[in-house]
């Protein structure tokens, strides 16, 4: 492991500190790519305007014509948080907007049962839906971009198709191919300006609501005032953000600061506190950290393990009563999931174990009949962090297929990489896609040798030795006299995420104490510029020397009701 300072433009730093930005987040901030103090307004009238993602007035006069003509609505979501969230901001949002709540409905995928997307199969289950009138228009959230098939099928029945997504196009013979959908917003698809790539499937839907507003406002809604406040949502769309893992860009962390400022006021949906309450955490204190490490999980451990239709409930109840009993069922899916997850990653790891570093292939494929489908990203995930390879862990689904899931490391583009591996070796991929850093495949009966050769050939093209290298990018010492808890108060109330990283500090410790706590963590004791301070590395067994080069953040504990400030140990120099 490589600790690599990251690079701060000093003319900016001093900019942002004069402008009244704290000292050392100004620091912080300029190596993060902040330019000018405007960037760090996140109120709600900084949003990209709504009218520059393609497709989004279409589809607010689509969803508007529904509304006021009573046509029912499906839903058609994804078994992922990002989905769920999603989801439940569509049905929410219609609902504030005008739409009778018997018109309004959903279907969601099981992971398992029908894979990924509008399927053709999907749309038949949103037509035969018993108790709900058959739906005239068909909305996807967090899906339907490659869904040439099901949007044809669902067009050719009659119904109109508003296709929300925010994933990359298919591609067939290197041209992009899109559904035949009436109206598709996705800042993905070619020709569309919005300058948020990055935004969620959960953003996309915010912003459709956004033009079915203005488009209902123009037609003399609300003439008299009182239009409905759509910024209720912003919880959701928070949670869903942070837990798909896409990068916080100024405008995604608008969208994340506003919603935990609803958050920690107690202005949260009754799903969202009482998965809080599950989590152990206080909604007062909202972090992004939570929404990513506490709520995501258990929302996405029902459509892994279970059916996700017991998240999505949870995010659209009322209840409060209601909305703590699926709360509770969510958290025991999510230990359900962990074990699960344990035992394959043991089983993973004692595979790696009999490779020596240096001879640990460019990229690592594995596969075992014991593996379970719904955590094979999460385990690609692990061993991706452990060997720092771009890895992909497959399992046998239902259908007898083998269904990996890939996570990559900076450098190989997963979702490319795929692509060549199929036009190398036609037919091995039933189908695939994803994104630089995570995808997906299926493959037929036999295929995970083929596979396996294939996908370390592109490595051994695309990598070399010094993208192979493990390197972790940090903020450098931390000078003695921001090591406070108001400093840390301060690091706590900003966004941080998935490419606007938290604070990562490095340092030169001795070691004074270690013990192994609940296990598999290490407790410290430490010296630090003459200074005695607690610390502790999660997942960490191994003793540490005499003297360091650690990696650390800071981590605010209450106690008594006093405040004290921890190191959490992140990597080691070496």
């Amino acid at each position: 492991m490589i600790l690599t300072p990251r690079d701060v433009p000093p003319r900016v730093s001093f900019a942002l500190e004069q402008a009244g930005v704290h000292p050392l987040l100004a620091r912080l901030l300029a190596a993060r790519g902040v330019r000018q103090p405007d960037e760090l307004d996140d109120s709600l009238g900084r949003l990209l305007p709504p009218e520059t993602l393609k497709g989004n007035a279409e589809a607010g006069r689509l969803l508007a014509d529904a509304i006021e003509r009573r046509q029912p609505i499906c839903i058609v979501a994804d078994y992922d948080c990002d989905g769920a969230t999603a989801c439940a901001v569509a049905l929410r949002g219609l609902k504030l907007l005008g739409a009778e709540p018997a018109t309004l409905g959903y279907v969601v995928p099981d992971r398992v049962v029908h894979g990924y997307g509008l399927t053709p199969t999907i749309v038949d289950l949103a037509l035969a839906q018993s108790g709900r009138p058959r739906p005239d228009v068909l909305v996807t959230v967090d899906n339907g971009i490659a869904s040439l098939a099901g949007v044809a099928h669902a067009r050719a029945l009659g119904l109109r198709v508003l296709v929300t997504d925010h994933h990359l196009p298919a591609v067939e013979d290197g041209a992009v191919t899109l559904p035949d959908a009436d109206v598709i917003v996705n800042p993905n698809q070619p020709g569309c300006t919005f300058e948020s790539k990055a935004i969620a499937g959960v953003g996309v839907m915010f912003y459709v609501l956004l033009a079915t507003r203005a488009e209902l406002r123009a037609r003399g809604h609300w003439a008299g005032g009182g239009q409905p406040r759509l910024d209720t949502l912003l919880d959701l769309v928070a949670l869903g953000t942070v837990a798909d893992v896409v990068k916080l860009d100024a405008n995604n962390r608008r969208l994340v600061a506003q919603g935990l400022k609803r958050v920690r006021s107690g202005r949260l949906q009754p799903g969202l506190a009482a998965l809080f309450h599950a989590a152990g955490r206080k909604a007062s204190q909202a972090a992004a950290f939570d929404f990513g490490f506490a709520l995501g999980p258990r929302i996405n451990a029902a459509g892994r393990l279970a059916d996700m239709t017991l998240g999505i409930e949870c995010l659209l109840t009322d209840d409060p009563a209601r909305a703590a009993a699926l709360a509770a069922q969510l958290d025991a899916i999510n230990r359900e999931r962990r074990e699960v997850e344990a035992g394959m990653r043991e089983l993973a790891e004692a595979t790696v174990e009999r490779l020596a570093l240096d001879d640990t292939p460019p990229a690592v494929t594995l596969f075992d009949e014991s593996f379970h489908e719904g955590v094979v990203g999460i385990v690609a995930g692990r061993l991706k962090d452990r060997l720092h390879r771009p890895t992909f862990v497959f399992a046998r689904g239902a259908d007898g297929r083998l269904k990996g899931s890939g996570r990559s490391i900076p450098g190989f583009h997963l979702r490319d990489a795929l692509d060549l591996v199929a036009k190398r070796h036609v037919g091995l991929l039933l189908r695939f896609g994803g994104h630089a850093m995570a995808a997906g495949c299926t493959l037929g009966e036999g295929g995970v040798e083929v596979f396996d050769a294939a996908l370390r050939r592109v490595a051994e093209e695309w990598l070399d030795a010094a993208t192979l290298t493990r390197t972790l990018r940090t903020d450098g010492p931390l000078a003695l006299e921001w090591f406070n808890p108001q400093t840390a108060a301060v690091l706590d109330a900003q966004v941080w995420g998935q490419g606007f990283e938290a604070p990562l500090f490095c340092d030169e410790v001795q070691v004074l104490q270690q013990r192994l706590v609940g296990e598999k963590h290490l407790k410290l004791r430490l010296r630090h510029q003459g200074t005695e301070r607690d610390a502790i590395w999660f997942g960490r067994s191994e003793p540490l020397p005499a003297s360091a080069r650690l990696a650390y953040r800071l981590s605010l504990d209450e106690w008594n009701g006093r405040q004290r400030v921890q190191m959490v140990v992140e990597a080691e120099e070496g």
